[in-house]
């Protein structure tokens, strides 16, 4: 659950600033006239996301879990041009996809960090 919390506030304030600088935004979200951010992508599929990320993580070797990682943010960059080409979202002119496989790769390895720090703090 703390994963869960802090992929979603992380994934929030990060498009919040991405958003601001306006490097991306959503043509498409719920609430738009409320929220700048996709309140749907933030709060619901990034955290169901982790928690998959997580389980799956659990069971590899510490080379797999890098080469797992590696691969979902290659995915995800390569997601992510495909949810341009289906207009779901907008980047900058000057936006590279390099960003998001770097960036999927930093927020993971983050949250990673995190859920073991946290579930052995539990176990002590």
């Amino acid at each position: 659950m703390p994963a869960m919390l802090l992929a979603s506030l992380l994934g929030t304030y990060l498009d919040l600033y991405f958003i601001g600088k306006g490097m991306y935004y959503f043509p498409n979200r719920p609430f738009s006239a409320i929220f700048s951010i996709n309140i749907l992508f933030t709060l619901a599929v990034l955290p169901i996301f982790m928690i998959l990320l997580l389980k799956v993580m659990k069971s590899l070797k510490v080379w797999l879990k890098g080469m797992f990682v590696f691969s979902i943010s290659l995915a995800m960059a390569a997601l992510e041009k495909m949810g341009e080409d289906m207009g779901l979202f907008v980047h900058a002119e000057d936006w590279h996809h390099l960003y998001t496989f770097v960036g999927y790769s930093l927020f993971i390895g983050l949250i990673t960090a995190f859920h073991g720090w946290i579930n052995k703090k539990n176990k002590e």
